[in-house]
């Protein structure tokens, strides 16, 4: 059984990594620390555990940490938790700057801890299969992918999500895009961006052997504009990635597992792990400077 404190209390920390944990037959929830001591003393409750007002204390209490906070908290926090000898369960993206995403790989590399970043897709079992025989197939020379989300809709749980608001499509988006194309392309070397309408942001990446690759993203779609397609272009034809077959909430039971086999073996490989989450804010924060200054940038 492995003892996992929780970070955060909002609506993705309560229905996701909260229930996923409680369900999981080898994951015990012993404690909740947010940023806000009422909500964190609800979802304790829920759960039969306290609430933390001390970070440190509940990093005391546990094996593992499952966060679920804003990037910029989010990277404070593990480094913390990896400097205390406890395991990562992170959510994506890792952090807003690399020098923060790097001061968790070098914490975590120091421990020698066992660190997984949650990208939900990456963890649905048909998607995981379609990308690992995609890869496997080779030959591709560009791929597209468009996810025009609407979130900010009466009754949508992360309409009032103040991170998501300032940093819009390119950091909460941007992750899940770059989890579904860099298996399969490799490594982003090169980055130009351009802002559109209704904070949609557009990339347009270059990637190890010369492979291209084309994104378009937004939180604040129309309604009847929410699209999500993901296509891949190359010697074979056109392959397109499937709708995932689960829900979040088995995605990230899924992840509980991957991160419990990495405890269990001693290994510290996972393709989801610390590394790959910066490697992605690295892209993140390349297109940021991009589309800031109206240039191409290296990562």
């Amino acid at each position: 059984m492995l003892r996992f404190g929780l970070f955060g209390t909002g609506h993705w920390a309560a229905q996701t990594h909260g229930t996923g944990l409680a369900a999981h037959p080898r994951a015990e929830v012993v404690g909740v620390w947010g940023r806000n001591p009422e909500r964190a003393a609800a979802l304790a409750a829920r759960h039969g555990v306290p609430a933390f007002d001390d970070v440190d204390a509940l990093l005391d209490a546990c094996d593992a940490v499952a966060v679920a906070l804003p990037p910029d908290v989010q990277a404070e926090i593990a480094v913390r938790a990896a400097t205390a000898g406890r395991h990562l369960l992170l959510d994506k993206p890792l952090a807003l700057a690399t020098a923060d995403a790097d001061r968790v790989v070098a914490a975590a590399q120091a421990a020698g801890v066992a660190s997984v970043v949650f990208f939900t897709q990456r963890f649905l079992p048909n998607i995981d299969a379609f990308l690992a025989a995609t890869a496997a197939a080779g030959g591709w020379q560009h791929a597209r992918a468009v996810q025009l989300a609407s979130i900010y809709q009466p009754g949508n749980p992360y309409a009032d999500s103040a991170w998501r608001r300032e940093q819009g499509a390119l950091w909460d988006l941007g992750p899940h895009a770059l989890s579904i194309v860099l298996p399969v392309l490799g490594r982003v070397t090169r980055v130009a961006a351009v802002d559109g309408p209704r904070g949609l942001v557009h990339l347009l990446l270059t990637h190890d052997g010369g492979a291209t690759s084309a994104l378009s993203l937004t939180l604040d779609a129309p309604p009847a504009a929410v699209t999500r397609d993901y296509t891949f272009y190359g010697e074979n034809g056109t392959s397109s990635v499937p709708p995932g077959d689960g829900s979040a909430l088995a995605a990230f039971g899924t992840a509980v597992d991957q991160l419990l086999a990495q405890v269990d073996a001693g290994t510290r490989d996972h393709r989801c792990d610390v590394r790959f989450g910066r490697e992605v804010v690295a892209v993140l924060a390349a297109a940021e400077t991009a589309r800031a200054e109206a240039r191409t940038v290296d990562v």
